[in-house]
């Protein structure tokens, strides 16, 4: 008689059991509310993709295509990876359906499984749900900023508590090499204390070493020299504009200078999400940063790009308590148009108010031409367009125009939600 058999999930692999699906169904409601407020539009790439994607993208020393990827071959001998990660795959479509002709920037957004074959522990699973926004075809620090706002607003929303944020710039191409060159002095001199792992990263690829969790390998990354004292004047100037937008909206943060993010497409501003940093129930909730290199890398021209991703398990852990209703709001054309640095960090502030108020809009924060706002409201149909300049921050107020008729009037600040949901019901 043949045994039977007692089938399980694989290992590291989960269920997600109808009592548990209420957390997984309001974080997708609310991710997908923020991405339409915003105007981030989905793209869902293949679970499968080329395994030379991550290894040019992510990097070949990384953990991820060095231990982690699952691999498999196909019939016709192609390589192709369970896709451990978003962004390469995002970049390639980029790349792939020539949205660089598009006006930019492209702003795009996913939600899906992916694979990666790592020790199993809590809220880290091998087949794991993530979200993330990408931003592509922008440069301004304003939009590293707004990324993390929006992370912040949207973990809030979800129920996380005692959100943390960490926050560093790794530098760009011009500076890295100098920072590379005193962290591997630092390292050698400390090599004996350091784990085999971080040994052989010491070689290959020492910033890993910064990432390392191994306790020796920690008191090592204490000591070691600080990234943003080797900045060059062109990473200085924007890792310091996005700390000023966040000190503008009042987003606290922690500036951690040996954050360094585990992948090797990472350029300039990098971040991290957690609950409960200081406390043994810590989670590390997810993070981001800009890669201005990646679709250069992938055979695109050179575009600059910033995006976040967080795991969907570690977040329907961190939170206990009943689903959100789900609303669908009623789209408004409105536009938010602004004019120069103190108008942006105004503008930051004054999305952030429409959105809790549920007044739906669209803005171009990265671009400086009023005359191309203008345009870009006119082709989206907005019925008025909200605009802040340099004197309307200095004095508080805002210029709401109508569209049609060309009439506008000065309002103030603190008044515009009022005025714009009252001309919107007339």
């Amino acid at each position: 008689m043949a045994k039977k058999i007692k089938f399980q999930h694989p290992t590291g692999m989960h269920d997600i059991l109808p009592h548990e699906q209420r957390h997984f169904r309001r974080i997708y409601q609310l991710v997908e509310d923020v991405a339409d407020f915003y105007s981030f539009g989905r793209i869902d790439t293949p679970i499968l993709e080329n395994a030379e994607l991550f290894n040019k993208g992510t990097g070949t020393q990384t953990d991820i295509v060095q231990k982690e990827m699952y691999l498999l071959k196909s019939k016709g001998g192609d390589v192709l990876a369970l896709r451990p990660e978003g962004t390469p795959p995002v970049a390639r479509a980029y790349i792939e359906h020539g949205m660089s002709s598009r006006p930019q920037p492209v702003k795009l957004y996913y939600y899906g499984p992916f694979f990666r074959h790592e020790k199993p522990q809590a809220g880290r699973y091998r087949q794991f749900w993530q979200f993330g926004f990408e931003v592509l075809g922008e440069e301004n620090p304003v939009i590293d900023a707004q990324i993390i706002q929006i992370s912040y607003n949207l973990l809030s929303e979800i129920g996380v508590k005692n959100i943390s944020v960490e926050i560093n710039s790794i530098g760009d191409k011009e500076c890295r090499p100098l920072y590379r060159k005193a962290l591997v002095k630092h390292l050698r001199s400390n090599s004996s204390c350091l784990c085999n792992n971080c040994k052989r990263r010491m070689k290959d690829n020492p910033l890993r070493v910064l990432d390392c969790k191994e306790e020796k390998c920690q008191e090592v990354k204490q000591e070691a020299p600080q990234m943003v004292d080797f900045l060059c004047s062109g990473c200085k100037t924007h890792f310091k504009k996005v700390l000023e937008y966040l000190d503008e909206i009042e987003l606290p943060y922690t500036l951690e200078p040996h954050l360094v993010r585990g992948l090797d497409y990472y350029t300039k501003t990098v971040f991290e999400f957690f609950s409960n940093k200081d406390e043994e129930s810590s989670l590390a909730l997810g993070g981001g940063g800009r890669y201005d290199y990646l679709i250069n890398q992938l055979g695109g021209k050179e575009t600059p790009a910033v995006g976040t991703a967080f795991g969907v398990e570690r977040l329907a852990q961190a939170i206990r308590k009943d689903n959100l209703p789900s609303t669908k709001k009623k789209r408004t054309k409105i536009f938010l148009a602004q004019l120069g640095e103190s108008a942006r960090k105004k503008s930051l502030r004054m999305t952030e108010s429409l959105r809790k108020a549920k007044v739906s809009i669209e803005e171009s924060l990265g671009k400086d031409s009023l005359k191309a706002q203008l345009a870009r409201a006119s082709r989206i149909g907005a019925r008025y367009t909200i605009i802040i300049g340099q004197k309307e921050a200095l004095e508080e107020t805002a210029i709401i125009k109508d569209m049609e008729s060309g009439k506008q009037e000065t309002v103030k600040m603190d008044k515009v939600i009022d005025r714009v949901k009252k001309l919107l019901k007339e």
